[in-house]
């Protein structure tokens, strides 16, 4: 089985190079080319201009035998996560070969992939590599044994044939597909595509309304639970309330410093109401069947933090301390999933408190990390006393994007404490 992964949002020649040239294996081969199109989402953790039926009509009419979906991962994953995932469904549906194509060829790929093979960490492709993208799949594939034989088709000038520029050139003429846009199409996705307009079912939106209603509506604990957000973006969403249209949104995550990936990304996480918790299970259950690296593992996150936090106690700076530990192969066997924080409460907070009471973390205006729970139906909300090293760490872990915390009231000799558990 020939495979190939895209989005084909629309279907364009250069895509249609692809397919051909797949075609031509599998004849030679005696095998099926299958389409796996990303649904839902986009690799871009966008929305699709064109939805998944238009699109794998548009695939089956340029010579694919099949079309199938990756869904559900591109509003969850980054790509680091989601890539070994869609090869491995590949391999498990039978793939053999995999096919893409690129501005450089198959030698340059493996040469250029062989770094991060034998980092076994796949996170970070620096964004300088022409055909980054292409090099993570190649790199991936090796770290799951070699399992897809892969082919190199070489692209077409990238300026032109660009999804993003064809999808808005279309939208810039009200919807009609200029003639200079024609030239880049095959005639079967013009006609389906035209279909699609006439249908009004092109440029799909996301669900604004439930993005500005949690975004102005949730709390500080309640956001910081949604994966993609940091404290620092937490603060500024709520920093700049009130929240009704597109750019407001971007802005807010832009003063954050989130590049336009992870700002789609965390869109399309509060957008689907994608919590710490999901995306870490999720992983976890890849990780169960061997199929993230293990230096991208949950535990091997929360080792590094408990690690850089340990360095950064003893005056080491936070980038040489995570250099360190990503260069060194540095086992740690000590990181605690429980912190016992104290609290800073009032007389009258104290005495209605109990034990047992679920809390929310998040970090405050004034980023100290802090607690909200309700006891006898009044809300009370303090800074966590730690010492400076648990504070790093749990910093780190808050940060980290996908691995949750959560709080629980005990009550020790001298006063009630948080329990804090991670993950």
């Amino acid at each position: 089985m020939i495979c190939i992964s895209a989005d084909f949002d629309p279907v364009h020649k250069g895509h249609e190079k692809l397919i051909k040239e797949a075609r031509k294996i599998a004849d030679e081969e005696s095998k099926k080319v299958v389409v796996y199109l990303n649904k839902g989402f986009s690799a871009n953790h966008a929305p699709f201009f064109t939805d998944f039926e238009a699109r794998s009509r548009m695939a089956l009419a340029l010579g694919a035998d099949e079309v199938k979906s990756f869904e559900g991962l591109h509003h969850r994953l980054v790509l680091s996560y989601s890539v070994p995932i869609r090869l491995n469904q590949m391999i498990e549906d039978g793939g053999t070969d995999y096919i893409t194509s690129a501005s450089i060829s198959l030698d340059e790929i493996a040469k250029k992939a062989q770094k991060f093979i034998d980092e076994g960490n796949f996170v970070g492709m620096p964004k300088n590599y022409t055909n980054r993208n292409e090099i993570r799949w190649y790199a991936l594939n090796e770290f799951l044994g070699s399992k897809l034989k892969f082919h190199i088709v070489k692209e077409l000038d990238k300026d032109k044939y660009s999804g993003r520029l064809i999808r808005q050139s279309i939208i810039d003429n009200d919807y009609t597909i200029t003639p200079e846009i024609k030239k880049l199409l095959p005639k079967s996705t013009v006609e389906i595509l035209e279909e699609e307009i006439t249908k009004n079912n092109v440029n799909l939106d996301r669900n604004w309304a439930d993005i500005y209603k949690r975004m102005n509506t949730y709390s500080r604990g309640n956001l910081s639970k949604i994966a993609y957000l940091n404290g620092e973006t937490v603060n500024q969403i709520i920093k700049k309330r009130v929240y009704s249209n597109p750019e407001s949104v971007w802005a807010a995550f832009r003063r954050s410093d989130y590049g336009p990936v992870m700002t789609r990304l965390a869109i399309s996480a509060i957008e689907m109401n994608v919590s710490k918790k999901e995306v870490m299970d999720l992983m976890k259950s890849y990780e169960s069947k061997g199929v993230i690296p293990p230096m991208q593992n949950v535990s091997r996150v929360i080792e590094r933090a408990w690690y850089v936090s340990g360095k950064i106690d003893e005056g080491m700076s936070a980038r040489e301390a995570n250099e360190k530990f990503r260069n060194g192969n540095i086992k740690v066997d000590d990181a605690p999933l429980n912190i016992h924080a104290g609290l800073n409460l009032t007389r009258f907070e104290t005495k209605i408190m109990s034990e047992g009471l679920d809390c929310d973390l998040y970090i405050d205006k004034n980023n100290k990390i802090s607690v909200q729970l309700k006891s006898e139906g009044k809300k009370i909300k303090t800074n966590l006393r730690l010492p400076a090293r648990e504070v790093t760490y749990l910093r780190y872990i808050m940060d980290s994007h996908f691995i949750p915390v959560k709080g629980i009231t005990e009550k020790g000799k001298k006063g009630y404490k948080i329990n804090v558990q991670i993950a």
